[in-house]
């Protein structure tokens, strides 16, 4: 039904804007199953909603729990037990993960906000891929309590919908306090984005609406030669070796059987030592400290929120590091980040993804007014 695990029906929610709920994020009284079905056997039923539930509820109903990529260690919005939810923007192709069933519940109009979580990029791919708004919010700002674990530096709740004012409702209620509003003066599209030309150039197009509305555009590179790869694999090592502290105990006691991607990953996981994680932050340290100097000029940083639209189902491995390459940058920063559906690309949509300084997530929202 569309990735809706149906522990409580759609068919029976109460009038109101209703909450989608990521499965690994506890909800009083329905199981938190991670998208395993070992984790599902092997965990009691929470007794109490997680803070962010908790936060949501204020103004919105829980109408269910969506299915989720196994343990939020995917992108692609797949998973080997209980199947791939459908992409109603484009059934043939993959709706992105690991926030799959919240996203395409959301996109098929059966929830109004989703709440689902943020690590590598498990809100804004999704978003991308099925035409939705979806915020990461500053790291230090949203409630982590009662969620399911993948790498806690890394790790948000996060949201998605289908308007601004729904995700801005949801924001104002999930996160801890009143954040910088003021408008950025400038956009930063960095020349060197690791995108193909058609890409760069209809989301570049876009911008121009911001520089219409008196924005300064800057194109200066972001890193060096080699250095957008140098940190997706930095940041791939520092988040496996988080997701092995986390799971590792669990995984070798319990043996539970993953899909393919999710199993090699958990493989290369369990390999990392405490010198290569070590020497990863640092090289997250560097980027990160040049990254946050030059957004604290008043920047947003605006990049492709995937490197390209939705990947057919029949190719599920395809292009991580390309996808992580982009959007490992706001979890190295804890900065947010908001997804926008401001483009199509054959027919497929595509976003457009804003970072600002942490702090600024009312800001983020006030700008992207400015694109719809």
């Amino acid at each position: 039904m569309n990735g809706f695990v149906s522990w409580l029906p759609v068919t029976d929610a109460p009038a109101g804007r209703r909450l989608a709920v990521k499965d690994v994020i506890d909800v009083a009284d329905m199981p938190t199953g991670a998208g395993n079905p070992r984790w599902l056997a092997t965990h009691s039923i929470p007794k109490h909603d997680a803070a962010a539930v908790r936060a949501l509820r204020a103004e919105f109903t829980v109408v269910g729990k969506t299915h989720t990529d196994e343990l939020a260690y995917s992108l692609t919005g797949t998973n080997a037990h209980y199947g791939t939810p459908v992409n109603p923007a484009a059934p043939d192709r993959m709706p992105g993960g690991s926030s799959s069933g919240t996203a395409t519940v959301v996109a098929a109009g059966l929830a109004d906000l989703g709440l689902g979580t943020d690590t590598a990029g498990s809100i804004r791919v999704p978003a991308s891929y099925t035409g939705l708004f979806g915020l990461r919010p500053t790291h230090s700002r949203a409630p982590r309590a009662g969620i399911v674990p993948l790498a806690p530096s890394f790790d948000v709740p996060a949201l998605l919908a289908r308007d601004l004012t729904t995700l801005g409702a949801g924001a104002r209620l999930l996160l801890d306090d009143v954040g910088a509003a003021a408008r950025p003066r400038t956009i930063w599209w960095p020349a060197d984005v690791p995108v193909a030309e058609t890409v760069r150039k209809v989301l570049r197009g876009t911008l121009t609406r911001l520089v219409g509305a008196g924005f300064e555009l800057t194109t200066t590179p972001l890193f060096d030669t080699g250095g957008w790869d140098r940190v997706r694999a930095a940041f791939s090592t520092a988040q496996a070796a988080e997701v092995w502290e986390q799971h590792g105990e669990w995984v070798r006691q319990e043996r539970p059987i993953f899909g393919r991607n999710v199993s090699a990953r958990l493989e290369l996981a369990a390999e990392v030592t405490p010198r290569m994680a070590a020497e990863a932050h640092a090289v997250l340290r560097t980027a990160s400290d040049r990254i946050l100097r030059a957004l604290a000029d008043d920047r947003v940083l605006a990049l492709p929120a995937t490197p390209y639209p939705a990947p057919l189902l029949a190719d599920p491995g395809s292009g991580r590091a390309a996808v992580v390459r982009l959007t490992c940058l706001a979890p190295i920063l804890g900065a947010p980040a908001l997804s926008l559906p401001v483009t199509r690309i054959d027919g497929l949509p595509l976003g457009l993804s804003l970072i600002a300084s942490p702090g600024s997530d009312e800001s983020l929202l006030t700008t992207a007014e400015l694109l719809h």
